[in-house]
């Protein structure tokens, strides 16, 4: 496959042209029991191109060009789609580096992997005595970004999971832990101990009243609070007038203890990008400071839209696990972050005299998302007396929204782990909001 081909007919027929390339590799193991269920490889591979011509943008996309005539001629027809755009494509040469590639990964076999989580679920069925399922993968990423502006980026990487899940008997609650890595790592001692500890702790039913609670959003259901911040800081929602922070950029939003960013270029962690799906340099970007709103993100068609430049965010994103070669880029926040507290977990939960800890969420989409409210079931809501765990909830919920519920913020945890949409430690917040059937 010649991408350097494609953009040498694009340029023949437009202003501007932008080639990217994907190739992925993965390999998937899944237990449930303590017994193998399935493994899966996947290889994907594709190019997608984008046009500029005559002040609009086309787009095509293939996974096997024979012809690449035929993906200039696809791009050259999807013009009558009358997207108009003002921004040009960068020139990007000199960029960060970052390590995002363990080339160990390379060694690391589908036995090597079963091996593993079958080591987990023993370890875990053992101290819990329940179900318990685990899933690990490891992939390799390979991507290149050229541009008729003579931009000729590449960058490689490679990515190791492992997910463990206790279940509830009876249910479909549970309590979990994600890890991440550039290569393999064991699930350790302290994974282990976090999943046994909270499992065993909050075996018990207990009833509680419906009211307000102190509330500890464990790393993995920050996303729930997370999700409506991320779609208010977003150029497209700023310039379609759907956010309620559109206009409060230097107001403050959230307690003073909260600090939010997005930094691309921390290679501690796995994902880490030196430049964007468009080829724009990736930076450090504040969103919120000691609770004040900083910055909102943009990539070039939003940007460009408000008269602002790409802050490095334009990223192809396809939810539900379709194929990111499909789309164009968009405003998109991969590396999100919130500041560190200076608290264990255990001492957060010492410090509640009644409170709901959140182990996972059921429904994280409902809710009026644009207006920061949330509508959650707990899978499960742990209940906490005296600084102590002593049972689990069900057929419970919480209700809030987070421009208040973020403003009381009474601790935050002093490590982040991977979850959904970031890397997030657990928050604990004062008066949320439960129902209880």
């Amino acid at each position: 496959m010649s991408v350097d081909k494609v953009l040498e007919i694009a340029q023949k027929y437009c202003e501007e042209a932008e080639v990217y390339q994907l190739d992925y590799i993965s390999d998937e193991i899944s237990f449930e029991n303590g017994k193998l269920k399935d493994i899966e490889s996947k290889i994907q591979s594709g190019i997608s191109l984008r046009i500029i011509k005559d002040g609009k943008v086309g787009f095509a996309f293939t996974k096997n060009i024979i012809n690449p005539e035929e993906i200039v001629n696809n791009a050259l027809n999807s013009l009558k789609g009358e997207i108009k755009v003002d921004f040009n494509l960068p020139l990007t040469k000199n960029i960060k580096s970052v390590s995002s590639y363990d080339p160990s990964i390379e060694e690391l076999s589908t036995s090597k992997l079963v091996e593993e989580c079958k080591r987990v679920s023993d370890i875990l069925i053992s101290s819990t005595k329940t179900q318990i399922n685990v899933g690990a993968e490891k992939n390799i990423i390979n991507i290149r970004i050229i541009n008729s502006k003579g931009t000729d980026l590449t960058t490689k990487l490679s990515n190791y999971y492992l997910f463990a899940y206790a279940i509830f008997p009876g249910s479909y609650a549970g309590i979990s832990r994600l890890i991440a890595s550039k290569s393999f790592r064991e699930f350790s001692k302290e994974d282990f101990d976090y999943i046994t500890n909270l499992y065993n702790a909050s075996k018990k039913e207990v009833k509680v009243k419906s009211g307000k609670y102190k509330t500890l959003f464990l790393p993995n259901t920050v996303y729930v609070l997370m999700w409506r911040f991320i779609y208010a800081t977003n150029g497209e929602n700023i310039y379609k007038n759907t956010s309620p922070l559109k206009n409060k950029i230097g107001e403050k939003i959230f307690d003073s203890a909260l600090t939010i960013y997005d930094d691309p270029l921390n290679d501690i962690n796995p994902n880490a990008r030196s430049f964007d799906d468009e080829g724009v340099p990736c930076k450090y970007l504040t969103l919120v400071e000691n609770g004040v709103l900083k910055n909102f993100y943009f990539d070039l068609y939003y940007g460009s839209k408000l008269k602002r430049e790409s802050t490095g965010h334009g990223y192809k994103t396809s939810d539900w696990g379709g194929e990111i070669i499909r789309v164009m880029p968009s405003p998109s926040l991969k590396h999100l972050y919130i500041r560190t507290g200076d608290k264990t977990l255990s001492q957060m939960i010492s410090s509640m005299d009644k409170g709901v800890i959140i182990a996972n969420a059921l429904g994280a989409h409902s809710g009026d998302i644009p207006n920061g409210d949330f509508s959650i079931g707990l899978s499960p809501g742990l209940y906490v007396e005296n600084g102590e765990v002593i049972g689990h909830i069900k057929d419970a919920m919480i209700a809030g929204n987070i421009y208040d519920v973020l403003k009381k913020v009474l601790a935050i945890e002093n490590k982040t782990y991977l979850s959904n949409m970031g890397f997030f430690p657990s928050l604990l917040l004062e008066d949320v909001s439960l129902a209880v059937k």
